[in-house]
């Protein structure tokens, strides 16, 4: 029996509870600004790699002062050592799939070699069902090759939503059991396409390491997850 099957029951007794926690977590989350800096540009020597970053607070840097600090740059930073590196950073703080779809439709005619994808956090929380989701996970990957040129896609994993310290119980663990789910079937997914690589959100860190609103990432949790990036950008 599936874990879905096994807390569906729970989820829906506490119900009534979840979405009052989820409200009040709402009116009492810090709002951090996403990371300042410029969104495009250009570093490094060596052979051409044009890179996208697409997804939602935490591609835009969102507990990180500048992009620097943030996922964009210090993935743009590890790689121009080995690349000359065209970059560019579409993010939006709240997307969701369906709406990093609709902006990447919208993008002006380019070629990507790669793009790295982080969404679903917003997804988990706003109770999109699983199977929705992926199929359009699905289409974002054909939309990306296919119109974009991009050769290597890199998701990354739903981070570990049931150690956030700002989620209070049970919401926390109906929220965590969740986005186990989206990971593992988007583990799947990247299993079925050549072209894409799954980048694991579980890092040696502790939650010291989280941005001050206890929900988004730190710059040293953006520093391992641009480490892991770019290993897999550089491998052959």
């Amino acid at each position: 029996m599936s874990h879905y099957l096994i807390d569906m029951p729970a989820r829906v007794a506490l119900f009534p509870v979840l979405v009052a926690q989820a409200l009040q977590v709402r009116r009492r989350a810090l709002k951090l600004p996403e990371a300042a800096g410029p969104r495009q540009g250009a570093a490094g020597s060596g052979p051409d790699l044009r890179l996208l970053v697409l997804g939602d607070s935490s591609a835009a840097g969102v507990g990180a002062r500048h992009q620097d600090e943030a996922l964009a740059g210090q993935l743009v930073a590890r790689l121009s050592a080995h690349h000359r590196v065209t970059w560019r950073l579409e993010a939006r703080t709240g997307a969701t799939t369906r709406a990093a779809l609709d902006r990447v439709a919208r993008l002006e005619d380019a070629r990507f070699d790669v793009a790295v994808v982080a969404l679903g956090v917003n997804d988990v929380t706003r109770a999109v069902p699983l199977p929705v989701w992926m199929r359009q996970q699905r289409r974002l990957i054909h939309l990306l090759t296919d119109r974009f040129g991009v050769r290597r896609i890199c998701l990354s994993g739903l981070p570990p939503m049931g150690e956030f310290p700002l989620l209070p119980h049970p919401l926390r663990w109906v929220l965590g059991r969740q986005a186990t789910r989206f990971d593992r079937a988007l583990s799947g997914l990247a299993a079925d396409h050549p072209q894409v690589n799954l980048s694991s959100m579980v890092f040696d860190l502790d939650v010291s390491h989280m941005a001050e609103d206890g929900f988004h990432p730190g710059p040293e949790v953006y520093a391992a997850w641009a480490k892991i990036l770019a290993d897999q950008i550089i491998a052959p």
